[in-house]
């Protein structure tokens, strides 16, 4: 007898049984359960960590302003927190980018998109006297509110330069 199309060639069968298909739904029912929630909670904490790197950053600028007695410039924007310093005393403008710890060029940054916004909106210029002006002379004390997110906002005292 010959063999046709149709016949199947003798030796083991190929595919995947029923109960193996159910063992892999069952098994992947079980990780998602247990995983997901770990997922969950990391992505809870990115916003809180953002905003921290964005109190450190302008504590930061304050604390180099007055210890190197030079006028630093903070910008913020969604994504990255960048600092400059003036390379002379008294000075118009910051002149010298102050990198951050890793070296890069933003002081802080996120990669997630976390909205960052800035009121009343501009450049914090952060004085070798320790206050905190809407323009690089300090002629004018500015007080803002830093949002990160929905985190609570971060205060910026004009006067006294606290940031908190």
């Amino acid at each position: 007898m010959s063999a046709t199309c149709s016949e199947r060639p003798p030796g083991p069968a190929r595919g995947f049984t029923v109960v193996e298909l159910v063992a892999v739904i069952v098994l992947l029912g079980v990780v998602s359960v247990v995983a997901l929630p770990k997922i969950d909670g990391a992505m809870a904490l990115r916003q809180p960590a953002w905003r921290d790197q964005v109190l450190a950053s302008l504590r930061s600028a304050h604390s180099l302003a007055q210890g190197r007695r030079r006028l630093v410039c903070a910008t913020l924007a969604t994504g990255a927190v960048t600092l400059r310093i003036a390379s002379t005393n008294p000075a118009a403008a910051c002149d010298t980018a102050l990198p951050g710890g890793d070296g890069d060029a933003a002081y802080a940054s996120d990669s997630y998109g976390i909205a960052l916004a800035v009121s009343p909106a501009g450049t914090l210029y952060f004085q070798p006297s320790g206050r905190i002006s809407s323009d690089a002379a300090g002629n004018s004390a500015l007080n803002a509110s830093v949002s990160v997110g929905s985190e609570t906002a971060i205060t910026v005292v004009g006067e006294t330069g606290h940031v908190e």
